[in-house]
């Protein structure tokens, strides 16, 4: 049980790498969305139901973001310089890349036109945004707006745990691997786990009883309820018994 455990963890590890996503203004991409999901059935067949479909990331507070305008280059207003860190709650080593962070205000600063608001904002929205404000300097901008580093996803894991802390949900995890991430249980836990959870979705109603869910360990490794293995999201809760 123990390899098993450190299995998952060290697999958490290799996949807890920056990873980046971008967008450009709708206005410049010449592919409709209806296009690529057409093109995309052609290719695939009856499996494209089969697809996972994820939303759109929504830009949070402390995120590090790049704008750039094509033949203009970067509109960030300052940048930051590339340093490692290590996370106090035993998460992986991160980069903070070169960007601007969105601040606790929820804007960033930009070169010529000032602060601008995005948290709330998909990088598409924003990039739109972005478009028609750039339109008032220059002509026919092409914003890409990306995500350089993600720091406003994030869950808790706390009781009798080897790594408590708050942790970067950078990718998809599930409740198992985020127990691996945090170095498995102490001889004191009882391997019973509750996962605590704000906003409760449709398909969330099937485990969760109001906004809890109760999670048994060892009724886990024995086959029983794998379906409760559910994937975190960002401001769970995890209490570890």
């Amino acid at each position: 049980m123990t390899r098993f455990l450190a299995l998952l963890g060290f697999l958490s590890l290799l996949a807890s790498t920056a990873i980046s996503f971008a967008a450009q203004s709708t206005a410049d991409v010449s592919v409709s969305a209806k296009m690529k999901n057409s093109v995309l059935e052609e290719i695939v067949g009856s499996r494209v139901e089969q697809i996972p479909r994820e939303k759109e990331y929504v830009i949070g507070h402390g995120d590090i973001l790049t704008i750039s305008i094509y033949e203009e280059g970067d509109m960030s207003a300052s940048s930051l310089p590339a340093i490692d860190r290590q996370n106090k709650s035993g998460d992986a080593p991160r980069i903070a890349a070169s960007g601007t962070t969105v601040m606790m205000d929820g804007r960033i600063s930009l070169r010529d036109i000032g602060d601008v608001e995005v948290v709330g904002l998909t990088l598409t929205q924003l990039a739109d945004y972005l478009k028609k404000l750039y339109a008032v300097i220059y002509e026919n901008p092409i914003v890409t707006t990306t995500l350089v580093q993600s720091n406003s996803l994030r869950y808790t894991v706390m009781g009798n745990i080897s790594q408590p802390g708050i942790f970067f949900l950078d990718f998809p995890m599930t409740l198992v691997q985020a127990l691996a991430r945090s170095g498995g249980f102490t001889e004191w836990a009882n391997k019973d786990i509750t996962v605590v959870r704000k906003q409760i979705r449709e398909e969330d109603k099937a485990h969760f009883d109001g906004n809890t869910l109760e999670f048994n360990y060892d009724k886990f490794v024995s086959g029983k309820a794998l379906d409760s293995n559910v994937f975190i999201r960002s401001g769970d809760i995890l209490i570890v018994k």
